[in-house]
């Protein structure tokens, strides 16, 4: 996703208060800065907040940080949520900084929301399913890792299945087509929200640690 850039996007990352812009500082101390020891769920790529925005109204009782590697973007999503939500942080970093973001076991979930496929063959170690990142989000996760998977692409997927299941992650709730499946609690981001008006099916899955 590319977004042209706003005059206003830099000013409103200064200013508005569910952006972290020392975020490193807070490694190991992300309970700290929610003030309450509940858990910690993560989505990389959130894009302009609708997903994380809908979680955290729905969910109090769970802390929500988006990261977002893209300036207006995040920008965006700070504008478009409720600042009065103590359980939503952004923070303007990229996916490979995990590590400096957070101790081992801070956040107990990951969520990848229709990630950039890299279709091209030798790119496929970008994607974030790739075994690489998969290893490395269990290190930082701990013993009990947990990722939710969704897109619309059905080569990403595929793709997805065989890198978990080569680095061993126990699936469940796998969907060929989520809108149409009988899973319910479903929220939907705006990518979602797009793909499946116009009759896409929606895959998703979830992944967890074998302890």
């Amino acid at each position: 996703m590319r977004v042209r850039k706003k005059p206003w996007a830099a000013q409103e990352l200064l200013e508005n208060s569910l952006v972290i812009n020392d975020a490193p500082e807070k490694k190991g101390k992300w309970k700290e800065y929610f003030g309450n020891d509940n858990p910690i769920y993560v989505e990389i790529g959130c894009g302009k907040g609708g997903f994380l925005r809908k979680n955290a109204e729905t969910y109090p009782d769970v802390n929500f940080i988006g990261i977002e590697r893209q300036e207006t973007v995040v920008a965006m999503a700070a504008r478009r949520a409720d600042e009065e939500l103590p359980n939503l942080a952004f923070v303007w970093d990229n996916a490979s900084n995990l590590s400096d973001l957070f101790e081992v076991g801070e956040f107990q979930r990951l969520y990848l929301n229709f990630s950039d496929p890299w279709p091209k063959k030798r790119t496929y170690k970008r994607r974030l399913t790739y075994r690489g990142f998969l290893q490395e989000y269990r290190r930082i996760m701990g013993e009990n890792a947990e990722i939710f998977f969704k897109t619309d692409n059905r080569g990403l997927f595929e793709f997805s299945l065989n890198e978990f299941c080569a680095d061993d992650w126990k699936l469940s709730n796998i969907s060929l087509d989520l809108h149409n499946s009988d899973y319910e609690g479903n929220i939907m981001t705006e990518y979602e929200e797009k793909f499946s008006s116009q009759g896409a099916p929606i895959y998703r899955l979830e992944a967890r640690s074998r302890n």
